[in-house]
């Protein structure tokens, strides 16, 4: 997992690093596969019906989505299959981490509080990190979805998707766990807080 000041860095510059492909080399296919095998079979609450050898059959067919597993394994996410859309075929993961992705904290909402900020300003913000990776931010609607297969964010909370009415006002939304029952708060858009990251979902 990346530490906080170091993850920033990291992600302006993969594109550079990486040669602006989004690929893993075999080991490190191999390496997640594994990985998320382990945890597709330890967590089968998550996905009741569905079988690992056709998720990494879809998975090894879209290597692009790897490279974006990948990264919200790395910062911290443990994605995990939470769902499977029968009229397009994709399986749905979602950050299945208990707590808010560590290494994906202490970031604003989008660039636009960034950038409005004056001081005190976080490396960097929600929106472009997800775009980054390759993912989209969990709605509230599927955070609760989440919340239904286990108790995440006991501790911490996670920015969701905030509506553009909010959002117009500057404002953002945040959820979280506590006392048995799911949360929705609000913030400025351009607060952040060392115990609130975000979760993101991806379609394979």
């Amino acid at each position: 997992m990346l530490d906080p000041p170091i993850q920033q860095r990291y992600y302006k510059s993969m594109d550079n690093i990486n040669g602006n492909k989004k690929e893993l080399s075999p080991e490190q296919r191999e390496e997640l596969l594994r990985a998320l095998k382990a945890r597709f079979e330890k967590n089968m609450n998550r996905h009741k019906g569905l079988e690992w050898t056709k998720v990494q059959a879809k998975l090894e067919a879209h290597t692009e989505k790897l490279w974006s597993l990948n990264e919200t394994e790395r910062t911290g996410g443990e994605p995990d299959v939470v769902g499977h859309d029968k009229k397009t075929g994709e399986y749905i993961f979602y950050d299945c981490s208990a707590e808010s992705p560590e290494g994906r904290r202490n970031l604003c909402y989008d660039r636009e509080a960034l950038e409005a900020r004056k001081a005190n300003k976080p490396e960097d913000n929600v929106i472009d990190v997800a775009v980054a990776i390759g993912i989209e931010l969990l709605t509230e609607e599927q955070y609760r979805e989440l919340q239904k297969l286990g108790n995440f964010d006991r501790k911490t909370s996670s920015w969701v998707k905030t509506p553009s009415d909010i959002r117009k006002l500057g404002g953002a939304i945040f959820c979280d766990r506590r006392y048995g029952r799911v949360f929705v708060y609000h913030n400025g858009a351009d607060s952040y807080y060392g115990a609130r990251g975000f979760r993101g979902a991806l379609r394979v």
